[in-house]
């Protein structure tokens, strides 16, 4: 047999050099890389980098709300002047954590303890998306109430002294700079009847006694006094354990944005004896 009868596909001559790489021609494989540059790594489509991407971003809404802030919306007039009905404002948990409770001045979301709000106000976001995002946090939600925490365990409150101002544990609030009185200068009348001649506490232990700002127009501890009724199942009073949290922001309009503080006149006030 000749040379030329031989398998033409058979091993090449020792002399050839012989490719390692099974590339066509204008092609780089993992061989034809540069020594010491790794491959580049295929990225995700697009598609699935966006369901990704808002997978994560609902994972940690959820958490964010569950343990941090929380978007809510004011459903009435009765904490003008200085919130507005339909403001958005985001409230805060961490104050509460850990054993802590509201304090005097704090202005709180509570869930509703019962016939407090309307039908209207009760309610919530419904169907799409809002009802989604009220949901996970992102947009606010109904069946809660705002007000501003004026008393506490064991606190007193009277209404009122020579001046129409609120007395707590004996000590009289400065409330002009956000409190809006009713037309005879009185800081703490009933809703019906427009009395300043009322008292409440002391406030039971892992309570609050809470009031609007707008005094004349608030569903507030105030609106649930028993006001010596002989049979009376009503408690003017909010179980700590209902507190959402505290107010920090007052989110829109953007053109009020603004971050809310704890006023300065409950620094007054002294704990019940």
């Amino acid at each position: 047999m000749t040379s030329e009868d031989r398998d033409p596909t058979s091993v090449a001559e020792p002399d050839e050099p012989v490719s390692r790489s099974s590339s066509v021609e204008g092609q780089t494989t993992p061989q034809d890389a540069p020594e010491g540059k790794p491959a580049k790594k295929k990225h995700l489509p697009v598609w699935q980098e966006t369901i990704l991407l808002l997978g994560i971003a609902l994972v940690l809404a959820i958490v964010i709300k569950a343990l941090f802030v929380q978007a809510f919306y004011i459903p009435s007039q009765s904490m003008e002047p200085g919130l507005v009905k339909n403001d958005r404002i985001l409230v805060q948990k961490v104050s509460y954590w850990l054993g802590g409770s509201p304090e005097r001045g704090d202005v709180v979301v509570f869930k509703d303890p019962g016939g407090w709000l309307n039908a209207a106000e009760s309610a919530g976001p419904e169907g799409g998306v809002a009802s989604l995002l009220s949901k996970i946090g992102l947009y606010p939600s109904g069946g809660h109430l705002v007000k501003r925490v004026i008393g506490v365990e064991g606190d007193t409150i009277v209404c009122c002294d020579e001046q129409g101002r609120i007395e707590v544990n004996g000590v009289p609030l400065n409330e002009e700079d956000y409190a809006r009185p009713d037309r005879k200068g009185c800081y703490g009348p009933m809703p019906e009847g427009g009395k300043c001649d009322w008292s409440a506490g002391p406030v039971p232990e892992g309570h609050v006694f809470v009031m609007g700002d707008n005094r004349n127009n608030s569903a507030d501890s105030s609106a649930h006094l028993c006001d010596g009724a002989d049979t009376c199942n009503d408690s003017p009073f909010v179980d700590a354990d209902n507190v959402v949290g505290k107010v920090f922001v007052l989110l829109w309009p953007s053109d009020r944005f603004t971050f809310l503080h704890r006023p300065d006149t409950f620094a007054d006030v002294s704990d019940a004896s």
